[in-house]
């Protein structure tokens, strides 16, 4: 079967800074709902169209294509009162978008300090231009309930 729009895709993948460093890569499969979902990078999905099972690419994304630029109002510094006493540089928190309360992002604590804390939310990689490698090892038809909801079910997607 070919990767065509409505079909599931399951990969393996690693994700390289433009410089090589390997930042991140899959111990088991992932699948995402192919066609316009945003299920995975744009780029990388339009590099897997018309493709089948043993499949396997090079994308080069800049950042907009990845997790996009970093943006500077992203960061927010919060009173420390409204954080855990434990609070401390690394740990993450789901919070409103500051001009969207229906908008949640993950911001990560930069600094902590008796009266404040420093939050940005911007995804840790926002900003870097990046290199994704996959390799296609399953692909099949979505499921019509995979298409209502918009993502995988079972095995190496979402689970309800």
């Amino acid at each position: 079967m070919q990767i065509g729009k409505d079909t599931v895709v399951t990969i393996t993948y690693e994700l390289f800074s433009r410089d090589g460093e390997l930042i991140e890569e899959t111990e088991d499969a992932v699948s995402y709902l192919h066609g316009g979902y945003a299920g995975i990078f744009p780029p990388v999905e339009e590099a897997l169209e018309g493709q089948a099972v043993g499949y396997a690419c090079r994308v080069d994304l800049e950042a907009d294509d990845a997790f996009g630029e970093y943006e500077e109002e992203l960061i927010r510094q919060e009173s420390r009162a409204l954080f855990p006493p434990d609070v401390r540089a690394g740990m993450q928190f789901e919070g409103a978008a500051e001009d969207d309360e229906e908008d949640t992002l993950i911001y990560t604590v930069r600094e902590v300090t008796d009266e404040h804390v420093v939050v940005d939310g911007n995804h840790p990689l926002a900003g870097q231009p990046l290199t994704f490698v996959c390799t296609v090892t399953e692909v099949r038809a979505a499921s019509g309930e995979e298409l209502r909801h918009g993502h995988v079910h079972g095995a190496h997607g979402h689970e309800h």
